[in-house]
């Protein structure tokens, strides 16, 4: 049966490459995708935020822009999907081709542009399709709007009741000025005003929020922000986005315009983890995300500090099995060391490198 799955994967990496995505949303949102999941290995079962999760390994924003296919996600195995970014108005994003798959280097390139079906068609398919398990809102702003904060506001207040947590996307580096929003006088006006909608919006037990931050920030920024979530401000941060930055390793299309995902990202994004976890103290649960393509790759995000592991570029190249996968060797990987759960391996390499 796993040959048949590489056989699809094949085919589909035929197709251009946001002809196959949208293909591949399409399939998993009739309900036609693989049912690969099951009931997961004990080791992996995790509480973060004070939700239980049967396994730490997440389908990362930018697959379901627009909350179609989450079902289909669950079934592949996550253990939580995130869905969007969404923004408050339709849009078309920014012109094709804007996805680029660099098959020599395992990787992509987007400039997509939070391109969306708005806010409205978003949360009615969440209300008509409840989904299967922990799922998180990603909220982005639109590309003409002049108020970033009334858009996230409007985002957190029309998904709170529906999302098992929020995010703030003020890193994706395909809107124009949304990086600015990283600065920490702007990013506090920003999180205080959701952090408000959201607690008014669900005033028992209100989802957790969280900040997904880029991994081109200086280490003054990264020592701010962190200062900032060490106050509660918010709950948990999603290190990192896509990178700007261009690896020297990088053996194609290295001047195409956009975020770069994928197994190039893997060091960039964990030093910055690293770094996340360090000046927080470990005590800011870290979803570690960027260039995770196997067991071992999401096993040294949770070493360098992220309680939960986000993937979505490997899925170009290495079909819905992955998933499976991931959580396998990261099982494994895990007992080999004499860890009883994930929590136990969260931070060790940064505990022993301080």
């Amino acid at each position: 049966m796993s040959g048949l799955y590489s056989l699809g994967t094949s085919v589909l990496r035929l197709l251009p490459p946001e002809t196959a995505h949208n293909l591949t949303v399409k399939i998993m949102a009739k309900g036609l995708a693989p049912k690969l999941g099951g009931v997961d290995d004990a080791v992996l079962r995790t509480d973060v935020f004070g939700q239980a999760f049967p396994n730490p390994i997440g389908l990362a924003a930018g697959f379901d822009k627009n909350a179609e296919a989450y079902n289909g996600a669950f079934d592949l195995g996550f253990g939580f999907v995130e869905v969007g970014t969404v923004t408050p108005k339709p849009q078309e994003g920014n012109p094709k081709p804007r996805l680029f798959r660099l098959k020599d280097d395992k990787a992509v390139i987007n400039r997509m542009g939070f391109n969306n079906g708005g806010l409205d068609a978003f949360t009615k398919r969440i209300v008509d399709t409840p989904p299967k398990g922990m799922l998180g809102i990603n909220l982005g702003k639109n590309k003409t709007s002049e108020d970033a904060v009334a858009d996230y506001v409007t985002g957190i207040a029309q998904t709170a009741t529906l999302a098992g947590y929020l995010v703030v996307n003020v890193s994706s580096p395909n809107t124009p000025g949304l990086r600015d929003l990283q600065h920490i006088e702007s990013l506090k006006v920003l999180i205080e005003a959701v952090r408000a909608a959201r607690d008014e919006t669900v005033k028992d037990a209100p989802p957790p929020l969280l900040l997904k931050v880029a991994p081109d920030l200086t280490d003054e920024q990264i020592e701010e922000i962190a200062d900032y979530a060490k106050t509660g401000a918010v709950d948990g941060l999603i290190v990192s986005n896509t990178t700007i930055s261009r690896p020297a390793t990088l053996r194609d299309q290295r001047d195409e315009a956009g975020g770069l995902s994928g197994a190039p990202l893997m060091d960039l994004s964990t030093d910055v983890l690293k770094k996340f976890c360090l000046h927080t103290d470990g005590g800011v649960p870290l979803v570690g995300v960027g260039g995770v393509t196997n067991g071992a790759d999401a096993y040294a995000k949770i070493k360098a500090g992220a309680s939960l592991v986000q993937l979505y570029s490997a899925l170009v190249y290495e079909g819905p099995t992955l998933v499976n996968r991931v959580k396998e060797e990261l099982a494994s990987l895990l007992r080999a060391d004499g860890y009883r759960s994930v929590a136990e391996a969260v931070g060790k390499d940064v505990i022993r490198s301080s």
